[in-house]
């Protein structure tokens, strides 16, 4: 199985943390979102303690919540020592509602709007990321009119291609995110901050991309970002405290996949710090790091219902599900690769071509192209793995679809954490 909370118990079902999934699509109806609050748990605890290991406690993981956002996941990541990072005032609303500490917020965007930023310094984020000159200036001018003083950190980008899909790569010049390094435009935004008087810049981010299966693009980040601070430091008389370097971690999506274990990614990007540090006589920043898809991605898992299935010779045969790119766009916007099996005869041999299509009314909506599946019935639970992030965050209503409920399983027990929609929530704001 692709993660180490599933396997085919002595019924021949898919089971996830103990819990048999066939029983829980009766139980909870599909679709349904399904994760493994213990792989979850295990995952933040593999990041924490590579921090204990490599950094001396000298940094810490956040938690990149737009891979999947809930009040009960920000609890969890929290609970288990991880900060939290947002991308709308949405999701700062949410982890905030969850109680997360603002002192222990970063707020990510690349086109924050003036509510959105007059909520994150009203309420105290810990960590506003600026992304861009106008940013910066809108910034000092809310802060200037609430007479505090923000810490700020500057989002740059290192010029890195990390090789993953051109959609999420981030770290390039050509990206709509961050401050360029090679054009001085990074530099000049630090000069302008350097005269503001009611924001500090205390350190720098960057993120390369998503889905990065290779640990060669992180270090050569790291020690790009750090001959940064050493120029900073020379030039304008700037230390900074912390160095932010992002996310992008890549996970297991189907067997083909060679994901390097997190803590590989940490060693040797701990390595290159420390002897860029050591280089430039410069003291150690503190450290962090986001990693989202490689928390939740693994510890999800989604449910559907087979219906349809119309075999066309020397074609195709279409499996349909009874949900679609409402509940997962992933395939329909980058071709994403999946691993689809029966819930219900995952122990017999996976030996029919299908492609998995959903119920909404476009030819593109299809979950995956061609792949083996066990052969199915109408009435089979399909499941489609490593759901976990970028699924229910990217869903929709598209076609009025309802956008469905989200459970936590742990040790053989399940309980909702966000419930599945209604007709009524679809005309709720219909006026």
């Amino acid at each position: 199985m692709i993660a180490k909370c599933l396997r085919v118990n002595e019924a021949g079902h898919l089971e996830i943390s103990g819990c048999d999934t066939v029983k829980l699509a009766e139980q909870y109806g599909t679709p349904l979102y399904v994760m493994s609050e213990d792989l979850i748990r295990e995952n933040c605890r593999r990041y924490v303690t590579s921090f204990e290991k490599n950094y001396s406690g000298k940094g810490k993981p956040i938690y990149a919540s737009k891979a999947f956002s809930c009040k009960e996941i920000y609890r969890i990541v929290r609970s288990e020592g991880m900060d939290v990072e947002v991308v709308s005032g949405g999701e700062l609303y949410t982890a905030l509602q969850a109680g997360v500490p603002a002192s222990h917020i970063h707020f990510q965007g690349n086109n924050k709007s003036l509510g959105e930023l007059t909520f994150a310094i009203e309420n105290g984020v810990g960590d506003i990321v600026v992304d861009n000159l106008s940013e910066l200036h809108k910034v000092e001018k809310i802060a200037s009119e609430h007479n505090v003083v923000v810490e700020v950190s500057l989002r740059i980008k290192p010029g890195i291609d990390a090789h993953t899909h051109e959609f999420i790569r981030t770290g390039q010049i050509d990206s709509k995110f961050g401050l360029d390094l090679e054009s001085g435009e990074a530099m000049e935004a630090l000069r302008q901050a350097k005269e503001m008087s009611h924001l500090v810049v205390k350190g720098l981010h960057c993120h390369i991309g998503s889905q990065i299966l290779e640990k060669t693009p992180f270090v050569h980040t790291a020690e790009v970002m750090l001959h940064f601070f050493d120029q900073v430091r020379k030039e304008l008389g700037i230390v900074f405290t912390f160095l932010n370097l992002g996310g992008g971690f890549g996970i297991h999506y189907t067997e083909q996949d060679h994901a390097v274990p997190y803590e590989e990614y940490m060693e040797a990007v701990s390595a290159a710090v420390h002897k860029t540090c050591e280089e430039l006589q410069m003291d150690l920043p503190y450290i962090y790091i986001e990693p989202g898809r490689s928390v939740v991605g693994e510890a999800g898992i989604t449910l559907y219902t087979v219906g349809t299935i119309k075999e066309i010779p020397g074609i195709r045969n279409y499996v349909a599900i009874d949900g679609g790119m409402f509940d997962n766009p992933r395939y329909a916007l980058y071709h994403s690769d999946y691993t689809c099996l029966l819930a219900n005869r995952a122990g017999e041999p996976a030996d029919y071509v299908a492609t998995i299509a959903g119920k909404c009314c476009e030819s593109g909506d299809l979950i995956q192209e061609h792949t083996a599946i066990q052969h199915p019935q109408e009435g089979d639970i399909l499941a489609v793995l490593s759901t976990g992030a970028y699924n229910y965050s990217m869903a929709s209503n598209y076609n009025r679809n309802l956008k469905p409920a989200c459970i936590m399983v742990s040790q053989g027990t399940s309980r909702i954490v966000i419930k599945g929609e209604t007709y009524e929530d679809l005309v709720r704001n219909d006026i």
